[in-house]
This record gives C-alpha cells, sequence and structure tokens, in this order.
C-alpha cells in the first residue's frame, strides 16, 4: 500500500497541471501558474517520500516523467503562446505563426526528460535547467503582469522580442550540457551544501525583495552558481 503513496501524490501534479491546461486556454494565466505552483509542490514531495519510504520504482519514474510533461512542460508552452500572442496583438497578421513558437518549450521539455529517464548520472546533480525550474521562470510572467502592474515590467514583458528570447533561451536551458545544483541533502552539514544553502538564501530574498519579479532573477542566480561552483559527482 505505501508503495502507491508516491505515485499519488504524482497523479495530483497531474491533476494539477491538467487543470492550469483549462485555464491557459481560457486566457486565465494567474489561475494556471497557481496550479502549476500546487503540481511543482506535488513533484518535489513524490520523489522525496519515494526515497523515504524506500519505494522507488521505474513505474513513479515514468509517471513522474510524464505528470511533469504537463504541468511543467505543457502548461508554460502554452502561457507563452498566449503571451506572444498578447505582445503582437496591436499589429498582428491573420496568418501569424510566432505564437506557436511558444511550443518550442513542450519539445524540448519532452526531450529534456526522456534524456533524464535513461540517464545514469543524474542523481545529486541535474545535465540541463530541471522542467519545474523552467517552468517557474515562465510562469512568473504572468504573475508579475498581473500582480506587480508596473510599466516597465509590462513593457518588458509584453514585448515579443523579449519573449521570443525567453522561449529560445529556456529550449536551449532545458538541453544544455551543463551541470547543475540538485537540491537534495544527505547531510544538513554547511560545509558539503553550501552552493545549496546560499540558493535557498538567496531565493528567500530575491522573493521578498522582489515578490514575482524575484524569480526569474532566481533562476540566473541558480545557473551562475551552478557554473561557478559546479556540483560533483557523489
Amino acid at each position: 500500500m505505501k508503495a502507491f503513496v508516491p505515485n499519488f501524490i504524482t497523479l495530483l501534479n497531474l491533476l494539477s497541471g491538467g487543470i492550469a491546461v483549462i485555464f491557459a486556454v481560457k486566457g486565465d494565466l494567474s489561475t494556471a501558474a497557481l496550479f502549476v505552483f500546487f503540481g511543482i509542490f506535488f513533484d518535489f514531495f513524490d520523489g522525496f517520500l519515494a526515497r523515504k519510504l524506500n519505494v522507488s520504482s521505474e513505474m513513479g519514474l515514468q509517471l513522474d516523467s510524464l505528470a511533469d510533461l504537463v504541468t511543467s512542460g505543457l502548461v508554460p508552452a502554452l502561457v507563452l503562446v498566449n503571451l506572444i500572442e498578447l505582445s503582437i496583438l496591436p499589429w498582428q497578421d491573420a496568418n501569424c505563426f510566432l505564437p506557436y513558437l511558444g511550443l518550442l518549450v513542450l519539445l524540448c521539455s519532452a526531450y529534456r526528460l526522456a534524456k533524464f529517464n535513461i540517464s545514469t548520472e543524474q542523481s545529486q546533480f541535474f545535465i540541463g535547467l530541471p522542467t519545474p525550474a523552467n517552468a517557474l521562470l515562465i510562469m512568473s510572467l504572468p504573475l508579475v503582469l498581473d500582480y506587480q502592474n508596473s510599466d516597465s515590467y509590462n513593457a518588458l514583458i509584453l514585448n515579443p522580442f523579449f519573449l521570443v528570447v525567453v522561449t529560445l533561451l529556456s529550449s536551449f536551458l532545458l538541453n544544455a550540457p551543463v551541470k547543475l545544483i540538485a537540491l537534495k541533502f544527505k547531510t544538513w552539514n554547511f560545509s558539503e551544501n553550501a552552493s545549496k544553502y546560499i540558493l535557498i538564501i538567496f531565493s528567500l530574498v530575491a522573493l521578498i525583495l522582489f515578490k514575482f519579479a524575484g524569480i526569474p532573477l532566481i533562476i540566473i542566480f541558480y545557473i551562475m552558481l551552478s557554473l561557478i561552483n559546479p556540483p560533483k559527482n557523489a
């Protein structure tokens, strides 16, 4: 019975992603972001529980990736499609296909998850940006628009060139051949986990100071910290 507990949490991730898809299609991007955050929360705890209960399985790994593809792949792609469409609305051609560029994130997320499933070296670190981190980056954009209502933020986020760059950069980072820190703790020793503690502290400060606009700063800092102090094999 306990073997099903992590899988049930994974299904809650998938359910959250499915609900987020519905809201994203309706254009309610902030509510979609909320359910993506729920999904990422469940995504963190399914693996944690599987390790604690010692019930990790191949089925759980595959189910987790399928849920992530929806919550952290499809929903961010749909959000980018919506945002790009909004950004080009004043001069949009009826046959403009630019918004569909956002679907590149879906394709790259699927490829990244498939690579992760067959990888034998990503137990203590990630190679490429994890899909949940990429989803947080993208889902922060509509939240900044809706809740921080700054002319400078709005002008930047609703700039089609900015959105195209975000789409291409995030798609690249998902499969970039770089080692990134994984927030997995074998011990709580500071010297062994200095980079992880620094990342957590920076994240809290960035969220307090910049609110949702701090999320992109956290992802940028996460990548830079990983490049400066690359995680090592266990």
